[in-house]
């Protein structure tokens, strides 16, 4: 395979801080990789040297093949909110036919392309930014967290395009299950190295911990030895011979690897929550309207204590606005809705907040509170829970406008949690946060005894903390599913397997009174040959094999437990199964119709 892409001693500082250092790495064409690493390490910053935005330090090379073409996906994107959204798609289509711009827009559903920038929500704006890096065709794609913002029905259409279409990726993308189906090789950048794994999200996790392992394993080894080498360094004289000039050199190499330790960022989330009584948040026949617009209809609900609730729905149907709802941030303009007297809310806000940028970390947090109560009743200093969240001392005094974009997300989580909530109310919380981070939230919340409502698109948070999810369908309709996100997945899978056949008995009732009634309008009517009719017996038993075939390949890529191999394999295949099922459908059709 061709390679796409090579880069060679790339360096990265901001003053005396090095993101990275003598980077080198190849991309092959095909090749589908993630790019895993801490906040603040420099994630962002490689994309954007490599998609030419920022230039790299020193001397370093970056050689793309020639005359390809590459797309860069930022993690935040500004247009002039004057435009319209054909004016800013269109105009990076260099080649694109006006109808090809058009599909692009509609399988992204953005259905109104006179719409202004301006009235577009931030996941629209996303949606947006995904038309004008198609519309270019690209050979190369780089993208920087493509899921943040969007609904989870685009991430989904996201999934399929990228598992389907062989092109060449290179992502940054905190969203587990997005990684495990879309990618074949996982690169961790960790001490300013990277590490190469030849396979998805499971099999990544799987190979680092026997990295992991095996640099113990060494580690143990190499302190043992030390302790004879050291002895022997101790009684030996100022070395005169070859021999011992080269157990000398050898010690020290021994001696770095014998001090080597496990350095994991541990986030340390231990917040004592205040106490919560029986009566939560009651809402009787709840509704808000906004001129035209219904963001909820008739909704009545009593929140219980202890319970974890999900909320998905697509963009622009009232998530946010129903927490908005929930903290008294907006009145309800129907119904009635009462809070408990001992809720104390915290409000993770997708949006975050609007932290001074010349404050220094520690000033942020100060402005709040200068001690916190843990978990086990204990009060700490701000400066020690600021190490608790991964922020050590040398960075206490750090401007916040020098931080990354996932450093400030976890300082406003830091912000939100110290004031010990009861009630958590979390709008996006996985948006710009690292792996690492989400894990360690994830069984935060498990053992949160207050209440928890989430809005979130990462369906792998979803699936480990939701124990029910309210489903926005739009027009103020809000379903409770009680299961999990993948439950609720196969729950649509099944109904639309259910209307796709249902559609289809209907065709064939349809298609055969038509035939019938052409029968008797005319008699002389050319009926189907003895041929066709088993071409359509056939095709009715083909379609039925082709639906089996395709639930059993959906099965295999959302399981994550194939090989890599396997993986690129069921990915092809169910591109193949799709189209196949199309020309079946419409043949079908055709014959019903004669």
């Amino acid at each position: 395979m061709a390679s796409f892409l090579q880069v060679e001693n790339v360096s990265k500082s901001y003053g005396p801080k090095v993101l990275f250092q003598n980077i080198n790495m190849n991309i092959n064409e095909g090749d589908k990789m993630a790019l895993i690493a801490p906040n603040g390490t420099g994630k962002t910053s490689l994309l954007r040297i490599l998609a030419g935005v920022e230039s790299s330090d020193g001397d370093g090379k970056i050689k793309f093949l020639k005359d390809i073409r590459i797309a860069f996906l930022a993690q935040d994107n500004v247009y002039d909110g004057n435009l319209t959204i054909w004016d800013v798609v269109s105009s990076e289509s260099s080649d694109s036919a006006k109808h090809e711009v058009e599909e692009i827009l509609y399988s992204l559903k953005l259905t109104d392309p006179q719409q202004h920038i301006r009235e577009l929500s931030g996941g629209e704006i996303k949606r947006v930014a995904l038309a004008c890096m198609f519309v270019k065709k690209p050979d190369f794609l780089v993208m920087d967290e493509p899921t943040n913002h969007l609904d989870l029905e685009t991430i989904e259409y996201l999934e399929e395009y990228f598992t389907r279409q062989r092109c060449t990726l290179l992502m940054v993308t905190h969203d587990r299950y997005f990684l495990d189906r879309v990618c074949n090789h996982i690169i961790e950048m960790a001490d300013g190295t990277l590490y190469h794994y030849d396979g998805n999200y499971s099999y990544y996790l799987q190979k680092r911990e026997e990295r992991m392992q095996n640099l113990r394993r060494d580690a143990d080894r190499a302190r043992n030895l030390f302790r004879t080498e050291l002895d022997w360094m101790r009684r030996m004289p100022c070395a005169r011979g070859t021999k011992a000039k080269y157990r000398i050199d050898a010690f020290y190499e021994l001696k770095e690897k014998a001090q080597w330790r496990e350095e994991e960022r541990n986030l340390n989330i231990n917040v004592q929550s205040a106490r919560l009584g029986k009566k939560i948040v009651n809402c009787s026949h709840m509704g808000y309207r906004y001129d035209t617009w219904t963001g909820l209809e008739d909704f009545t609900y009593n929140f219980a204590p202890g319970e974890k609730i999900g909320i998905v729905g697509k963009n622009g149907v009232g998530k946010s606005t129903f927490l908005n709802l929930i903290t008294g941030e907006l009145s309800p303009t129907s119904g009635s809705i009462e809070r408990g007297e001992t809720v104390r809310f915290g409000y993770y806000r997708q949006k975050g907040i609007e932290f001074n940028p010349n404050d220094t970390v520690i000033d942020a947090v100060r402005e709040i509170a200068e001690v916190v109560t843990l978990g086990d009743g204990k009060n700490v200093p701000i400066s020690t829970f600021l190490n608790y969240f991964l922020f050590p001392p040398n960075m206490h005094y750090n401007k916040i406008e020098k931080l990354s974009g996932g450093e400030k997300r976890r300082l406003y989580l830091l912000t939100v949690l110290m004031q010990n909530p009861n009630v958590l109310i979390l709008d996006e919380p996985t948006n710009d946060l690292d792996i690492l981070t989400l894990n360690v939230l994830e069984e935060y919340l498990k053992g949160f005894a207050g209440s928890v409502i989430i809005v979130s698109h990462d369906r792998f948070f979803l699936d480990k903390i939701a124990d029910h999810l309210f489903v926005f369908e739009g027009e103020g309709q809000v379903k409770d599913f009680v299961g999990s996100y993948s439950d609720y997945r196969e729950y649509i899978k099944e109904k639309e397997k259910q209307k796709r056949a249902a559609e289809r008995e209907l065709a064939q009732k349809e298609a055969k009174k038509k035939s019938q009634e052409n029968l008797n309008a005319a008699p002389k009517k050319k009926k189907l040959s003895y041929k066709e009719q088993r071409e359509l017996e056939q095709l009715e038993n083909d379609i039925a094999a082709l639906e089996e075939e395709k639930k059993i390949l959906e099965g295999k890529l959302s399981g994550g437990e194939i090989s890599s191999k396997e993986l690129g394999e069921a990915s092809v295949r169910i591109g193949e199964v799709m189209n196949l099922l199309d020309e079946k459908e419409l043949r079908w059709l055709e014959l019903n119709d004669n």
